[in-house]
């Protein structure tokens, strides 16, 4: 080994000692170990973690700064808002090892019951936003909808994509989200089961005279979310969700209901919109998220206990791509 080469390998490993004392000084906080457990949950802004924790902006900024330093927590940027989340953990990382056990270390560590009841309310608001949306506007859902993507310019992909699951006509069918019903009139045609499920009775209403005007008498109507679903204690060997993951509070946590919700070997299909910059969505459709990056899902799947399976893309005018996902339940 030369002395040019001695000395690069003596540098690295400076630097990862330097790298690995920044991350056991990140850690050693409690309030930064109470920060990292709650974006196991979701990604959250700045104020919202505030209200959630009960601290004060100027103080949490410091603690994110020393944890995004760190490499413990990662930024994203969704419209004029930036949230803070968990980074990606990868193999290429020299403390890929360290992370992983510090972060399985933290999640042992249940959030505390008045954090919990902010969270929920943080939770709740981001729903109502969406519901408030679905609630004013379902009578022009085609036309919001029409604004990113129709119903016609993938649903021959999608239909496609169904066949290729290998689902039978006994199979069990959940749409979460369907609003006006026509993916779920389809479904219905091809499955002696289907359940529809929408928090918004108006969307929830449009879906079922769409399914009755067909005639079509077996689809199980609900009205709720994922929470509802799990009460009634619903098993699929299907679920999904079309355009709706980027509506939802916590789409990290529709992955681990729809867990629960699938029968063994059961999957998941999740039709959404990849990552995007075009903020206007947000108040024109609705949208809580601008997109989702498919390493993000893959994620979340596999901490739900779900494999991916396959991703197809659609490229859209507008610059839109949609993206379709399926996972299974091992």
């Amino acid at each position: 080994m030369t002395l040019t080469a001695v000395r690069e390998q003596r540098n690295t490993q400076q630097e990862q000692a330097d790298e690995l004392t920044t991350l056991c000084k990140a850690l050693a906080d409690g309030l930064r170990l109470e920060i990292l457990r709650l974006l196991r949950v979701s990604s959250f802004g700045v104020l919202e973690i505030c209200r959630i924790l009960d601290i004060r902006q100027s103080a949490l900024s410091h603690h994110l700064k020393i944890l995004a330093t760190a490499g413990l927590a990662t930024t994203r940027r969704e419209g004029n808002t930036i949230f803070y989340r968990r980074p990606l953990l990868t193999a290429d990382d020299p403390h890929y090892e360290f992370k992983k056990s510090a972060f399985d270390a933290i999640d042992k560590i249940a959030l505390g019951e008045a954090r919990i009841a902010s969270l929920n309310l943080v939770q709740q608001e981001r729903s109502e936003q969406s519901l408030q949306f679905f609630t004013r506007f379902s009578d022009k859902f085609r036309e919001k909808q029409g604004l990113i993507a129709e119903h016609s310019q993938y649903m021959t992909g999608l239909l496609d994509l169904l066949r290729e699951l290998e689902l039978n006509a006994q199979h069990r069918v959940m749409e979460v989200g369907p609003g006006q019903g026509e993916l779920l009139a389809v479904l219905a045609q091809q499955f002696d089961e289907v359940i529809a499920l929408d928090n918004a009775i108006e969307m929830l209403n449009l879906a079922k005279e769409t399914v009755q005007e067909q005639g079509l008498d077996n689809v199980h109507f609900i009205h709720g979310d994922t929470h509802k679903a799990l009460e009634l204690q619903v098993r699929c060997d299907l679920v999904l969700f079309d355009m709706v993951l980027h509506h939802l509070p916590s789409p990290h946590e529709a992955f681990q209901h729809a867990h629960s919700l699938l029968n063994d070997q059961g999957k998941l299909l999740i039709v959404d919109l990849s990552r995007h910059d075009q903020d206007w969505v947000r108040e024109s459709c609705g949208d809580l998220w601008l997109g989702f990056d498919v390493d993000d899902m893959n994620e979340w799947a596999e901490q739900a206990g779900l494999q991916a399976a396959q991703t197809v893309y659609l490229g859209l005018r507008n610059g839109f791509q949609i993206q379709m996902c399926v996972f299974q339940k091992q």
